[in-house]
């Protein structure tokens, strides 16, 4: 790259931090009004038996970036796609909620570089997070983990689940009543571990239990499918890997290299789990799974989270999403798929958590039965977290 490109590059780098800056300075809630949108097309209509359905049923959803936003979960908003009112709308069982510490200014799904700037630096100065997590990545994510730790004091009927009797605690609290919701928490990305083996540690304590290994950026652990090597685990990886394992937390596939998820798959010894994606097979996408992984997370016991955003399935309807799910049961059967919406992640989705029947609508208009569609709505979710988590 010559001088004159590196420095129209930087002016531009420049000019993209200002905007963004001011325009999370003016208001935050905007700013995620633009970014996490509920695209507002037509939904199918929910039938009598699809409504019976989806409110007997567990529903469970793998991936939701709501505590990064300056919301307040307990109310019910019209921005965004989560808050308690609407997961209680939607009979939602348990909702994980995952933290994300570093986010590339100009998101690349081919290759996003380190050097683009990061964007959650700037939500953290202008929405006044605590001057610590200004620069630490680990600080970002106790923040994020304290926030759902006052919205779960301030509400008896949010369960944070942190082992395997909290999971069974909450299906048997959320029959008998529909309002009671657990929240699991992880991190999107290792990078939260700021390349230190120790801070998992901290983590557990704060109460995570699902790790993500990358998210947009390649780190000291493992490649990202957006990264620039795209390598697989290194060896701090693999003792990483090792100690997810053995302190019953789980390890999550989502966003990680080719090489990553096979060198996961050689070495875990529980199910792999993939919070949330899609399916190379109805949406190309350097992002999205092959079916010969689907194939080896299907043989290894684990379960697949299809998310509702365009990049995952190529579309913007419930229908969308239901081609990815269909794909995923024709090739492994219906024990392993699960919902992985990417709620609040800065996507578009065609509907929030309060309109989760329309999908069950969708399910049951796309030929599934009921047996199949209370699988995919959690079941198959409770199966493998069950496993996962320790006692």
């Amino acid at each position: 790259m010559t001088a004159r490109r590196r420095v129209r590059r930087g002016v531009q780098l420049g000019v993209a931090l200002v905007a963004t800056a001011a325009a999370l300075v003016v208001d935050g809630c905007s700013v995620e009004r633009l970014v996490n949108r509920v695209s507002g097309g037509p939904l199918p209509v929910v039938s009598s038996h699809a409504a019976e359905l989806h409110a007997a049923s567990f529903v469970v959803d793998l991936h939701a970036d709501s505590l990064l936003w300056h919301r307040d979960l307990s109310r019910r908003s019209s921005v965004g796609a989560v808050d308690l009112p609407r997961l209680r709308a939607g009979n939602v069982g348990l909702q994980v909620f995952t933290i994300v510490s570093r986010f590339p200014i100009m998101t690349s799904i081919e290759r996003s570089d380190p050097r683009w700037g990061d964007a959650i630096t700037l939500l953290a100065i202008t929405n006044l997070w605590p001057i610590a997590t200004y620069a630490s990545l680990g600080e970002r994510a106790f923040y994020q983990a304290r926030k759902l730790e006052r919205l779960a004091a301030a509400d008896p009927r949010l369960i944070i689940v942190r082992s395997r009797v909290d999971l069974e605690l909450l299906e048997r609290r959320h029959r008998e009543d529909r309002d009671v919701v657990g929240a699991l928490l992880g991190i999107e990305g290792a990078h939260a571990l700021e390349g230190d083996l120790a801070n998992l540690d901290s983590l557990y304590e704060a109460g995570v239990r699902l790790v993500g290994l990358a998210h947009f950026f390649d780190n000291e652990f493992a490649g990202s499918a957006h990264g620039i090597e795209k390598g697989g685990l290194t060896d701090l990886g693999r003792q990483l890997v090792a100690e997810v394992e053995r302190r019953g937390m789980i390890v999550d596939l989502a966003h990680a290299s080719e090489a990553t998820i096979r060198d996961v798959l050689a070495m875990a010894t529980k199910p792999p789990l993939v919070s949330h994606t899609g399916v190379k097979a109805t949406c190309p996408s350097t992002r999205n799974l092959s079916d010969d992984q689907v194939r080896a997370i299907a043989a290894a016991g684990g379960v697949i989270g299809i998310g509702y955003w365009k990049e995952a399935v190529c579309g913007t309807t419930p229908a969308d999403v239901v081609r990815a799910i269909r794909h995923v049961v024709e090739l492994v059967g219906d024990e392993h798929v699960a919902l992985g919406s990417d709620f609040d992640g800065a996507v578009a989705t065609p509907f929030d958590a309060a309109g989760l029947p329309a999908l069950t609508q969708a399910l049951l208009d796309g030929g599934f039965d009921d047996a199949s569609i209370r699988k995919i709505l959690g079941g198959n979710a409770v199966r493998v977290l069950s496993v996962l988590l320790g006692g």
